[in-house]
């Protein structure tokens, strides 16, 4: 096992690598932008340091500063988190070359799997259903035309390297196919360096629903069942849960057993999410797999009991997974709230600047995953995330009340926050009847206050 391990990350991810290396007794080792000098992970690690100014440019995503950090602090492993280089198969290779062991997969599985277009293909060698869409990235216009409307409009046009929404458009007909794919290409080329688009069939009003899998190298690859995330803006995941609301169970078992497919056949070790859109008669198809813990894998732990970071621990120190398929089961409901630094009655605009008191709520049932603490002052150089509210319950009914419960407990002053949409979304019908689509927020939400 490990003695020493590094995390390239900040914030609640950082803090929640640091408690799983502690319960291991392994010693944990920060990294900081001056910015985050004052953080709560800096405190708590037992060995920080600053790798750079507050931009995340010159911080958090410069590996040759990762790597000489590790080096000075003589760790034997880097655990990346979730964002900055996480997904970064270079760094993943650099961490390798520099004699660190990376937590997650290999950079060969990573490459292959962040490219949407290979991963797609991956996903049509095991058997696992895709949307249909173009037999791989499309080179010209013509092209393009002809396969929309062989597979029918409207259809999304996706950047291959793409994520968070950027490179992704709809077209409505063949008027707009030229400009639309223009437009992706662009700024895909702005976010990613990579301006190769292909297309999809666009499935309206899907839901979101994703799988935590995790693997060994000892040849075991086990899902920890099926993850909600329809609730959603601007294709950024606000409220998630497990198990779905409404998916029949053969249906849970079906998307679960493809989950697995796709990553034993990707030659994978470590914890990944393979995503997949449902459409309104329960077809589900595949969309892209993310190769790294994400943020909402506390739902997964919370039904399951499985601590997800310590088992990427295990699995990147050559151990077997600490349990089998046959022995997990999922049990009561779990939701998580995003708890944004942003004010939601203004389109969601960022709201950075000092916590003036906090109050973190508690109770039977009730995890608080947050950096922050009275007099922080949230930075304007990062994600908007400042916490995650979860709640565990035996019953879905019982989550949604406790999750309104301790939404009213949180006390942040000094702020605005996301607390008013999560209010206002867990007492919606469309939410407690499990009928939320990708796009319901962006059609239903304009700001107004929780009933």
């Amino acid at each position: 096992m490990f003695q020493r391990i590094l995390i390239a990350n900040r914030g609640e991810i950082a803090l929640r690598v640091i408690r799983a290396c502690r319960e291991m007794g392994i010693e944990s080792v920060a990294v900081y932008s001056q910015a985050d000098a004052d953080s709560m992970h800096v405190k708590l690690a037992d060995k920080a340091i600053c790798v750079g100014t507050a931009r995340s440019a010159d911080s958090y995503l410069k590996i040759d500063q990762i790597i000489a950090a590790a080096e000075v602090a003589g760790v034997d492993a880097i655990h990346p988190g979730y964002g900055f280089l996480a997904e970064n198969a270079q760094f993943n290779e650099m961490c390798r070359s520099s004699g660190f062991e990376f937590i997650g997969p290999s950079p060969t599985a990573m490459e292959k799997l962040g490219d949407k277009n290979t991963a797609r293909s991956m996903a049509v060698a095991q058997n696992v259903p895709v949307v249909p869409g173009s037999d791989g990235l499309i080179a010209d216009f013509a092209k393009a035309a002809q396969t929309a409307i062989d597979i029918g409009f409207p259809v999304l046009i996706k950047a291959t390297a793409g994520g968070g929404g950027k490179g992704m458009r709809v077209a409505e007909s063949e008027d707009v196919l030229v400009s639309q794919l223009e437009a992706a290409r662009n700024e895909a080329i702005a976010a990613f360096g990579n301006g190769g688009v292909y297309l999809e069939k666009f499935v309206e009003r899907p839901r979101h629903i994703e799988v935590q899998v995790i693997a060994d190298t000892h040849g075991n690859v086990c899902h920890l069942f099926e993850r909600d995330c329809s609730v959603q803006r601007r294709h950024q995941k606000l409220v998630e849960e497990a198990p779905s609301a409404d998916l029949p169970q053969d249906r849970r078992e079906a998307i679960c057993d493809a989950a697995v497919r796709m990553i034993a056949g990707a030659d994978y070790a470590g914890a990944g999410t393979v995503e997949f859109i449902v459409d309104k008669d329960y077809n589900f198809y595949f969309i892209e797999v993310n190769a790294r813990i994400q943020v909402e894998h506390p739902v997964s732990e919370m039904v399951t009991g499985v601590d997800l970071i310590q088992e990427q621990i295990r699995v990147a120190a050559g151990l077997p997974l600490s349990f089998r398929q046959d022995e997990l089961t999922c049990k009561g409901a779990a939701i998580e709230c995003r708890i944004n630094a942003e004010d939601p009655t203004k389109n969601f605009q960022p709201s950075p600047g000092k916590i003036e008191s906090m109050f973190a709520p508690g109770g039977l049932g009730v995890r608080f995953d947050s950096h922050v603490t009275s007099g922080y002052s949230v930075p304007p150089y990062y994600d908007s995330m400042i916490g995650k509210l979860i709640v565990h319950r035996p019953t879905r009914e019982l989550a949604i009340a406790t999750m309104l419960r301790a939404l009213k407990e949180l006390q942040i002053q000094g702020i605005k926050t996301t607390v008013p949409f999560h209010e206002w979304i867990l007492k919606d019908p469309a939410f407690l009847d499990g009928s939320v689509d990708t796009k319901y927020v962006d059609r239903a939400y304009q700001g107004q206050s929780p009933k």
